[in-house]
């Protein structure tokens, strides 16, 4: 007779083939949403640095329970998870900062440039060459960006602070997930409690720099603290929904779903903002998402 716990890994195991991929939909449908709560919080009084401190600083709380014993690395893990923090708090912060002030698939679009970035930094940190394949991530990448941003009468450069922070969100992404790979063997707890505190600290900083900032979160009503408690909520569901997912789906695959990000946030900036992408715009979109697909080559004969 079966005992009970080979009985539940048995369970686990037959239900992650159908929640897995649901869980990657729920964290790119979460991240591909979180823009307009921010925006609310922006329009409440709070900039996305004061927003982005208080979200991080309050999911830090129950991430300490999560990672209770474990909290602090090991000998010679130290030096890397604080290069992690900092690079996914600023990944984290700019893109916020990013999509409250810009226009969300651009910034997007432009945040999705990471596996370019990627391919450069798995060669620097670590020695990984990605031949062919690397070059076509490169080629298609650098191409639609400048189809995208190209306006006429100047060089295809970002247009406003806005898509620099989306542009530098995804440079961080994709040297924070390259130093991930470094520190692979620490626990998800601890790692997802390091990220929070890079946030939060990043997000302290620059809230500090803001004059008034400490007379807002005072005077901030109820409704709005419900809002912040919110948004902490569906950071830490899209954690830990994405580190489920891509534990039980395959890379190829998880990326596709992951990319379903974009088809969110298209819809919901042009029913909730009114933005709209004009022709060009969409050819260099689908040229950098095209990169994207083709940078899963990386991983299986990089």
């Amino acid at each position: 007779m079966p005992s009970p716990h080979s009985t539940a890994l048995s369970r686990r195991a037959t239900l992650a083939p159908a929640f897995a991929p649901l869980s990657l939909m729920v964290a790119a449908t979460t991240w591909g949403l979180v823009w307009y709560p921010f925006r609310l919080l922006e329009t409440a009084g709070l900039s996305g640095s004061v927003a982005s401190l208080l979200t991080y600083a309050i999911g830090i709380v129950p991430l300490l329970f999560l990672a209770w014993g474990r909290a602090w690395p090991g000998r010679g893990q130290l030096g890397w998870l604080l290069a992690v923090a900092l690079t996914s708090g600023w990944t984290n912060l700019s893109y916020v900062l990013a999509v409250i002030h810009g226009e969300v698939m651009r910034v997007m679009l432009l945040f999705y440039l990471a596996p370019l970035w990627t391919v450069v930094f798995a060669r620097l940190i670590l020695g990984e060459r990605a031949g062919g394949a690397g070059l076509v991530v490169i080629g298609l990448s650098l191409a639609g960006a400048m189809v995208m941003l190209y306006r006429g009468g100047g060089p295809p450069l970002p247009a406003s602070n806005a898509e620099w922070l989306g542009l530098s969100s995804g440079i961080g992404f994709a040297l924070s997930n390259v130093l991930t790979r470094k520190t692979r063997e620490i626990p998800i707890e601890t790692r997802s409690l390091w990220v929070f505190f890079g946030v939060a600290g990043i997000a302290a900083v620059f809230a500090s720099a803001e004059p008034g900032a400490l007379d807002t979160v005072v005077a901030v009503a109820a409704p709005t603290w419900l809002l912040v408690a919110g948004i902490t909520l569906a950071l830490m569901l899209a954690t830990f929904t994405v580190q489920y997912g891509l534990a039980h789906v395959p890379a190829n695959r998880a990326v596709v779903i992951l990319l379903s990000e974009l088809v969110v946030a298209a819809l919901s900036s042009r029913w909730l903002a009114g933005e709209i992408m004009d022709a060009r715009e969409w050819i260099g979109g689908a040229m950098i998402v095209a990169a994207t697909l083709f940078s899963m080559r990386l991983g299986r004969h990089g």
